[in-house]
């Protein structure tokens, strides 16, 4: 039998996920928007641009393999780009009003989050060294803290050309198409199944 561990990083898997993301995330979200329970919309509109903001500051902090993430959010936890897109998606999920769901996405994206994880920490140590050694000992892999890294400074120390790098722009057009599209589910045109 094959662990989840084991699962998640078979390379197979990982490519053949990596090439349905879009028709399986776009598949995902027409359920959504049929399964739409208008009574979830605000709270999980709240939860999901929580997430994207949250994603979008990363997108200002990182400049992925070439320097060093310290800055913003990544001062509080190493991984801050995985902690809010599994709020990102929660909320679209909580659009459903289908406790199933949500607890069987966080039962999934927890071993593929933390698996994805640990495949790049060690890229990351191998290309930073001890300064990457130094931040792991400091700031925690998922749990956001206040520690010895934190500098109010840092908080708003972002850069234009990391965000317009990590398509920043692009992300936030697709994900307004996708909150005015649920909005329009859920309110103007809702499903006549429901």
């Amino acid at each position: 039998m094959i662990s989840v561990d084991d699962f998640f990083n078979s390379r197979l898997v990982r490519g053949i996920m990596l090439k349905l993301r879009l028709p399986l995330g776009l598949a995902v979200l027409v359920w959504v928007f049929y399964a739409m329970n208008p009574a979830w919309f605000w709270p999980g509109l709240a939860v999901s641009v929580l997430g994207a903001l949250g994603q979008l500051w990363c997108f200002a902090c990182i400049r992925t393999q070439q320097r060093l993430a310290a800055a913003g959010p990544y001062m509080f936890v190493r991984n801050p780009m995985y902690l809010a897109r599994y709020f990102l998606i929660l909320g679209v999920l909580l659009w459903t009003g289908n406790l199933w769901v949500i607890g069987a996405f966080t039962v999934l994206y927890y071993p593929y989050m933390n698996n994805r994880v640990r495949r790049e920490e060690a890229r990351l140590r191998e290309i930073f060294g001890q300064p990457y050694e130094e931040y792991c000992r400091d700031v925690n892999r998922f749990l956001p803290t206040f520690n010895k890294r934190f500098q109010p400074v840092l908080l708003v120390k972002t850069d234009l050309e990391c965000f317009r790098r990590n398509h920043g722009f692009t992300n936030i057009l697709a994900v307004a198409v996708i909150y005015a599209l649920a909005y329009y589910s859920a309110y103007v045109f809702p499903y006549p199944f429901r």
